[in-house]
């Protein structure tokens, strides 16, 4: 895939891009990957005016059409595994385990998911109603029915975190109710997403159905957020970009799915297995180099465990190999940009101003020739809640300790003194207690002495960590609008 000169996939076809193309830059080596497109305004409406002419006839096609068209795009992926693994490697800086697994092969499993998820039910009868003679007509008895139909054309604009799952997480459930689609990847590592379109191409979707530009400028997801012909806007990303597009899409209420920033606490009680929390704590150095929106980056102690829960959490992190993506061994990959590992690099300067003590790294490692966007796993302790490391989303591999000394309402009461509420944790030895406490916590989600995640439980934030839910059958409700039919017998 190095070298290659990508093009848009604009109603079935792919098309030169007006505004030339860009070099994708891999972070792990500063070589170029490839060439990606600069689509123009124009384009990008006319990819919307595409997906609206397609809209008719794709939203009556039936649920069996639509879900052969997925799995036989899952299927295709499956064959290019190992080159698109290859490809979303080097766009991201991902080790290859994460690229494999995490990456390639969950876009694998939606599109599998959603395939299945096309032929759920869309209708479901609701109690007759008896009425009586009045100004509405004679008595009788009315019958309903809730019946969910797609929303129309939806605008998917995706993370540079991870260009497959994140967009086939936005693609498979609108596609699998009757959307059609105009995709914007993130201009970081846009060439993945291309080549899910080749899998859905391959795999016969009508023209039009699916498009996908792509851009440096902002204009280009201006264009595909502000586009008359849009009806949904599904991104994921920053919640300052997020406001803004919602302030479009509220002049002519577009329909809107958010998933946006987070700063996940991670509360641990005295009584908890320290091991399991290390564990769990670490994996936001290790996924995407802190790259996600989900981690517990932000540790709430008791004080009693503090030392100890510091004291294994350093040497949790001595076997964090930095390194090659592509070498074995490695744990932490680059993060995706030279300006992103400045700014990651400038919160850690920040917290130690702060008054924030470095209990690991802090320094920006060594790989190879010295190329390559790296910042070393770091540990920031004796932090307090009032410290902007701690209040806003860093989306690197920096985690920041809250020391409490009192029971769970202090917890709590820190855990909630946030901006954001999407994922939060609990460790403790005591069920009861983590549940007691995890009903309590306003995020979207908890993990309870867990970061696992159930793949068809709701997904998404409170406060400024998004709006609407998804993933699972969720994700097919969130594609699509909800009609009553009333009659009466």
């Amino acid at each position: 895939m190095t070298g290659a000169t990508q093009r848009l996939y604009i109603g079935g076809e792919w098309v030169e891009p007006a505004g030339g193309h860009y070099e994708v830059i891999n972070p792990a080596d500063e070589s170029v990957v490839g060439l990606a497109p600069e689509a123009s305004r124009g384009q990008v409406e006319e990819a919307a005016r595409a997906a609206a002419e397609a809209f008719e006839s794709w939203s009556r096609t039936t649920p069996e059409a639509r879900a052969a068209i997925l799995d036989r795009a899952a299927d295709i992926m499956q064959r290019e595994f190992d080159p698109w693994t290859a490809l979303a490697r080097a766009e991201t800086g991902a080790p290859t385990g994460i690229a494999r697994g995490m990456q390639v092969g969950v876009g694998v499993a939606r599109f599998r998911r959603y395939a299945e998820g096309a032929l759920e039910p869309v209708e479901k009868g609701l109690p007759p109603q008896v009425t009586e003679a009045g100004p509405m007509g004679r008595a009788s008895i009315l019958g309903a029915l809730e019946v969910r139909q797609p929303v129309g054309v939806v605008t998917c604009i995706t993370s540079y975190n991870n260009p497959w799952a994140n967009p086939a997480g936005k693609v498979a459930p609108a596609l699998a109710m009757g959307n059609t689609v105009v995709v914007k990847p993130a201009p970081q590592d846009p060439l993945s997403v291309f080549r899910m379109a080749d899998a859905l191409h391959e795999a016969g979707v009508p023209a039009g159905v699916v498009n996908v530009v792509g851009g440096q400028s902002v204009e280009v997801g201006e264009a595909a957020v502000d586009s008359p012909h849009v009806d949904m806007v599904s991104f994921t990303g920053s919640t300052a970009v997020g406001q803004r597009i919602a302030e479009v899409c509220g002049r002519t209420m577009k329909r809107q799915l958010m998933e946006l920033g987070g700063k996940g606490a991670a509360i641990v009680f005295e009584d908890a297995d320290l091991d399991a929390a290390v564990m769990g704590i670490g994996t936001t150095f290790s996924f995407y180099s802190g790259q996600i929106c989900t981690a517990p980056t932000r540790v709430i102690v008791h004080r009693s465990v503090h030392d100890r829960l510091i004291e294994k959490l350093t040497g949790y992190l001595a076997f964090m190999q930095v390194g090659d993506p592509a070498a074995a061994g490695t744990v932490v990959g680059p993060v995706i940009s030279a300006a992103h590992r400045d700014r990651v690099e400038s919160y850690i300067e920040l917290g130690r101003k702060e008054g924030a003590r470095i209990a690991h790294g802090g320094e920006r490692p060594v790989v190879g020739d010295g190329r390559g966007f790296y910042v070393a796993p770091t540990l920031l302790v004796d932090c307090t809640n009032d410290m902007r490391v701690v209040r806003e989303e860093i989306f690197g591999p920096v985690v920041v300790v809250v020391p409490f000394d009192g029971g769970e309402d202090e917890a709590i009461r820190l855990a909630n003194d946030s901006d954001f509420g999407l994922l939060s944790y609990v460790w403790s030895g005591d069920s009861a207690r983590a549940f007691r406490v995890a009903r309590r916590l306003r995020s979207g989600g908890v993990g309870v002495n867990t970061i696992g995640r159930n793949m068809e439980a709701p997904f998404g934030g409170f406060k400024r960590s998004g709006v609407g839910r998804d993933v699972g059958s969720y994700a097919l409700h969130a594609y699509s609008e909800t009609q009553s039919i009333v009659w009466t017998g």
